[in-house]
């Protein structure tokens, strides 16, 4: 049994802890908390262990009722990996703490790729972390468009990918982010920084992307043309080709989901915890064939695809099952089958055949 400890318990930190929680091959040793808030309580609620990343703040989890397990330092050299949650930019600054116990971590895609010596996606490179120390889970977009570009890459070749990326302006817990009526170029320079993060898992497609912020915290928002070197039969064939994948869930029109809302809606109605949506949504009657060009729009949920990535992480860093096998286990645990969305062949066949 792994035994996993989670440094940073917010809006990732939390989903991969539960998702850890339901594998049959490890359990969360305990999770690391900067304050004593609403979330460490709910922690401690939910059975984890709660360790104090700062040792000056133990008393205060004291006064709220909690009694730390003990600190960072701790947690770290009881677990056998950890998960570096924290926020962007401070795991980095954590990777000395887990050198010094020769703990192994997987960290996020907030954090420079330099940061670990392999920027990781389990569709696309999972045996490349079999001699890693140090991982990087690509971030929600990445983890997308690798999700998305991998097969059409094997299938028929990438001359070219253009992307626009029109994303959330926060988390809904993300009270100071914006913008609050506006649609803001983020970055104004191009190509945003995405393009070249898939490039860290796939350094074989030529890609540019461009992002914009609006005011929403539901999912981003991709708009996709890909030129493809071979040309496919029609754009039902690619579809098939997407449809097979286990993280990518196309969208039927008979569904009548028009929105990031609407999908929100949907998860929380099919009992997912959170209203978490872990795969791409591929809206079908978007994928369009114009000679090698192929376009189509999907939505990500920027606070759980990476969710399955991490815990495949941590199969594919202790190097004790292959990929096909980790995803497997991760897909069946978490629940990701939409079940009859996914299943009503017949009258997604219907559609195929007005193509």
């Amino acid at each position: 049994m792994l035994r996993v400890g989670v440094n940073g318990y917010g809006t990732i930190g939390k989903r991969v802890a539960d998702a850890i929680r339901a594998q049959p091959d490890m359990a969360v040793h305990g999770v690391a908390k900067v304050s004593p808030d609403y979330v460490a309580i709910g922690a401690v609620e939910n059975g984890y262990d709660v360790y104090a990343v700062d040792e000056d703040r133990i008393d205060g989890f004291r006064e709220i009722g909690i009694d730390p397990a003990g600190t960072i330092d701790d947690l770290v050299a009881e677990s056998d990996v950890m998960i570096d949650a924290a926020p962007s930019g401070v795991g980095a600054d954590n990777r000395p703490l887990y050198e010094r116990h020769e703990t192994p971590a997987i960290f996020q895609g907030g954090e420079d790729a330099t940061a670990a010596e392999v920027s990781f996606n389990a569709r696309v490179n999972y045996d490349e972390a079999a001699d890693a120390d140090y991982v990087r889970v690509v971030s929600c977009n990445t983890t997308g468009l690798s999700r998305f570009l991998a097969p059409l890459h094997e299938t028929y070749g990438v001359e070219k990918a253009r992307v626009t990326l029109v994303r959330r302006g926060g988390d809904p817990a993300q009270t100071g982010r914006g913008p609050i009526n506006d649609a803001v170029p983020d970055p104004v320079s191009i190509p945003s920084h995405h393009g070249p993060d898939v490039q860290t898992v796939l350094p074989e497609i030529d890609i540019d992307t461009i992002g914009l912020k609006v005011p929403t915290t539901m999912m981003h928002v991709h708009s996709v043309n890909v030129t493809l070197e071979k040309t496919p039969e029609d754009a039902a064939e690619v579809r098939d080709l997407l449809r097979a994948e286990d993280r990518l869930l196309m969208i039927p029109d008979y569904a009548a989901i028009d929105g990031a809302g609407t999908l929100k809606d949907f998860a929380l109605d099919a009992g997912r915890s959170r209203g978490d949506i872990w795969e791409n949504c591929i809206w079908e009657e978007s994928v369009t064939l114009e000679g090698r060009d192929l376009y189509c729009m999907q939505a990500i949920h920027q606070e759980s695809d990476v969710v399955p990535e991490n815990v495949d992480a941590l199969r594919a860093l202790t190097g004790h099952l292959t990929g096909p096998e980790s995803r497997a286990i991760t897909n069946e645990t978490l629940g990701i089958d939409f079940g009859g969305l996914c299943g009503r062949d017949d009258l997604t066949a219907d559609r195929q055949t007005a193509d």
